[in-house]
């Protein structure tokens, strides 16, 4: 599991590339430098690890573009030691950073093949997070309250039974929309059954699916 001076020397361009292109909250920006997206993708495909772009991994999914990353990352807002429910674990990228801000997760994906190869990577890597296989649309009622819920994957409307576990004060990021597009989403629980939602931008991810595969 090499981490090279030409990774961390190319993770630096990144960071520089999703600064200028407007992500400001440094803790964000140093918890990108820090995690080694290559290690995350195929072995044949490491020279596309510090583009900016989303690519395609197991199962039909796709590792997200490092930008969309830091972007729902700071909308989130995460703090250190906040319990995060994190759905859609995916290639675990995401996971690792949230867990490099100091978050702790909880992390859930419902496609068993990814599921088992991102918790043995991230175990390997030391990242101490709690997985799950599930449907995300049901989250982990038993493990809440949350401070935060991160949804990683296009869904057509926020499930019912996600802003439910998050606390009062708590934040919920979700890309909402068709296939083609969706709205980056947050809520925001302000009160026993009371939300505040706000949009922040367009975006293209994968569909969020229920279920287990």
């Amino acid at each position: 599991m090499e981490d090279s001076f030409q990774h961390k020397g190319l993770r630096k361009k990144l960071v520089e590339e999703i600064r200028r292109k407007g992500i400001t909250d440094e803790r964000v920006l140093e918890a990108i430098n820090q995690v080694p997206r290559h290690l995350f993708m195929d072995s044949g495909f490491i020279k596309f690890a510090y583009r900016d772009q989303a690519f395609p991994i197991r199962a039909g999914q796709t590792i997200s573009q490092p930008y969309t990353v830091a972007f729902q990352t700071q909308l989130l807002d995460v703090k250190a030691m906040h319990k995060v429910l994190e759905v859609g674990t995916g290639s675990g990228y995401q996971a690792a950073v949230l867990a490099k801000l100091g978050a702790n997760v909880f992390t859930i994906e419902r496609q068993k093949e990814l599921y088992l190869i991102a918790q043995s990577l991230l175990i390997m890597l030391n990242y101490r997070l709690h997985f799950f296989y599930g449907d995300g649309y049901q989250g982990l009622p038993t493990y809440g309250p949350f401070d935060r819920i991160l949804i990683t994957a296009a869904a057509p409307e926020i499930p019912e039974k996600l802003p439910e576990q998050l606390k009062i004060g708590g934040k919920l990021v979700a890309p909402v929309g068709g296939e083609n597009l969706q709205m980056m989403t947050l809520i925001e629980r302000v009160g026993e059954k009371e939300y505040k939602k706000s949009e922040h931008g367009s975006f293209v991810f994968v569909p969020m699916l229920g279920g287990k595969e």
